[in-house]
Formats: C-alpha cells, structure tokens, sequence
C-alpha cells in the first residue's frame, strides 16, 4: 500500500518517504513470517519462499529508494 501510495506522490522526497515506509514493512512481515515459522503456523518450504520474495522486494525498493537520493 504504501508503494501504490508513494507512486502518488510528485517529489522526490515524498516518493523516497513512501517507499522507505513500505521497506520497513517487508523488514516487519519477515519478523511475523519467522514467529509463524517458530511456532509451526507455517512450513520450512514456504517459510523460505516467503522470505526469498520479502529479500527481493527489500532489493527492488532499495533501488527505487536510491534511485530517488
């Protein structure tokens, strides 16, 4: 949501803003993902998966991040 809502935004800087919030929130769904994954909520095989996708749009958002310095 917040990377729909930052590709709203006309200034860089409240692009970046935008785009830093929505990389913290992938930083907290990989802390629910490894209390899920503690607590057997969810399997080892989707458990890695899930933090596979989280890595790669933790890398895709820091590049847009940099791009917009």
């Amino acid at each position: 949501m917040n990377i729909a809502e930052g590709s709203g935004k006309f200034s860089k800087p409240d692009r970046k803003n935008y785009f830093t919030t929505a990389r913290e929130s992938v930083f907290e769904c990989v802390a629910i993902f490894d209390t899920l994954h503690d607590t057997s909520e969810i399997k080892t095989e989707d458990f890695e998966k899930y933090l596979k996708d989280a890595d790669e749009m933790s890398r895709i958002l820091y590049t847009m991040i940099k791009n917009l310095s």
